[in-house]
Parts: C-alpha cells; structure tokens; sequence
C-alpha cells in the first residue's frame, strides 16, 4: 500500500477507537460516578528521502477526565460523593482499585462495601465493619465513621501522585501502579451520589466530527485505491 494511503489507514482506525470510547461515554451519560474518557493523538513527523517530511497521527493514549460530576442529595445514610479530588479505595479480587462510585451498602458480615461487593477500604486499607441492625450511621467530612459515640473507621479519600495514569478496569473502576496519598481537598458528602461527569452535549458533537472525518478518509482510501487499479491495469496493458 502506497504511503499516504497507509497513512489514511491508520488515522481511521485511530477514529474508530474515539467512536467506540464516545458511545461508551454516552452510554454511561446516567451511570454513578462515571469518568469521561477521550483519546489522545499524537502525531510522528519523520524526514523522508528526497522529498517532504511524512506526518502520522496516532491515537495512543486514553485520558480520563477529573470534571466533578453532579452532586444529588439522596437521603441514604451510605450513599457518599466525594466534593473535590480523590477517589474511594476498594479491594476487588485482582486488587486495590480506585472509583467515584459511592453507593455503598452493608453485607452480610457487616463490611461497608460498593454495590458490587467489594469491600470499601479506610485510610490504612483496611474493611469498615458495622454493628448487625445498626443504621444510624454518621460518616464526617474527612471520611471518619462513627454509630453514636463509637469510632468506626475512617473511609480512605485517596489520589494517585500527579501526572500518573488512571487504566479503567471496568465502567466506575480505576487500576493504577503509582503511588497514593490521602486527597488533601476531597470532601465526603454523606446522603449523597455523584453522577457521571460525561458532558453529552460536546460527545454528541464531537460523534458527528468524527463520523465526518472518518466518512471523509474512506473517501480518499477509495479514491487511492482506484488509482492503484487504473495504474495495475495500464502496467498490465
């Protein structure tokens, strides 16, 4: 295949990603705690031999986007958001993973856990447990859980050292290898949820950019491969 048309291949390819990850987006426009992902291009130049330079695009690397999502009050004494930066740390069967998602519940043991299961992790990485039948649970701004006068635990705010890549492992969950330290600005809102930050109206928007510029690519690969055809048949003649 000729270069430019290697070059328009790759480029769609790099838009049919971005397509996927913004009907993901979209279709977690209502789901808790929910990040926006987006791809970023990056674009390679290199010299080419007698002649001008070639210039590559290539999506490479997702970024997930730290907008706070909407804050509603629900009245559930375990429903918790966090106001600010910081994520909840669960302990999930391939690890500690991180999320927004605060629509935790008590099981059966008695462990504060996510609405998956997994155990909600104080600031040491340790499981919360409540007393059986109790409900009247206060939990504090700094994440501090307390049943009257009874110090329970404190729920662990915690957030990766700047700069550090988030790998989603699932819709609200978040695996990373840097290191983590309490969120000095994460506030705890007990009764709350925080909902997903996806801003439908600029996904939408850039959907249809997309679906454009790939409808625009397909038409040059077209056209390049015409071109090869009429070459090979005139070579054949």
């Amino acid at each position: 295949m000729e270069t430019a048309g290697y070059v328009t291949l790759t480029r769609q390819s790099g838009l049919m990603r971005e397509m996927e990850i913004i009907a993901h987006n979209m279709a977690n426009a209502a789901t808790t705690g929910f990040r926006q992902q987006g791809l970023v291009f990056s674009e390679y130049v290199k010299a080419v031999h007698d002649g001008d330079s070639l210039s590559m695009a290539a999506a490479r690397v997702k970024k997930t986007s730290v907008a706070q999502g909407i804050l509603t009050q629900t009245g559930n004494p375990l429903d918790l958001a966090i106001e600010g930066s910081g994520y909840f740390q669960v302990e999930t069967p391939n690890g500690i993973r991180l999320t927004r998602a605060g629509a935790f519940n008590v099981n059966s043991v008695g462990d504060i856990v996510s609405s998956d299961g997994n155990r909600v992790l104080d600031i040491g990485g340790a499981p919360i447990n409540v007393p059986p039948g109790e409900a009247d649970v206060k939990v504090a701004a700094d994440g501090t859980v307390s049943l009257g006068d009874q110090l329970l635990g404190q729920i662990g705010i915690v957030e990766p050292e700047q700069g550090a890549d988030l790998k989603r492992e699932s819709g609200v969950l978040f695996q990373t290898d840097a290191a983590l330290a309490p969120s000095e600005t994460g506030l705890v809102l007990q009764g709350h949820l925080e909902g997903s930050n996806v801003d439908a109206i600029s996904q939408l928007t850039r959907m249809i950019e997309v679906q454009r510029a790939y409808e625009m690519g397909q038409k040059l690969l077209d056209m390049d491969h015409e071109r090869s055809q009429t070459a090979l048949q005139t070579l054949i003649k």
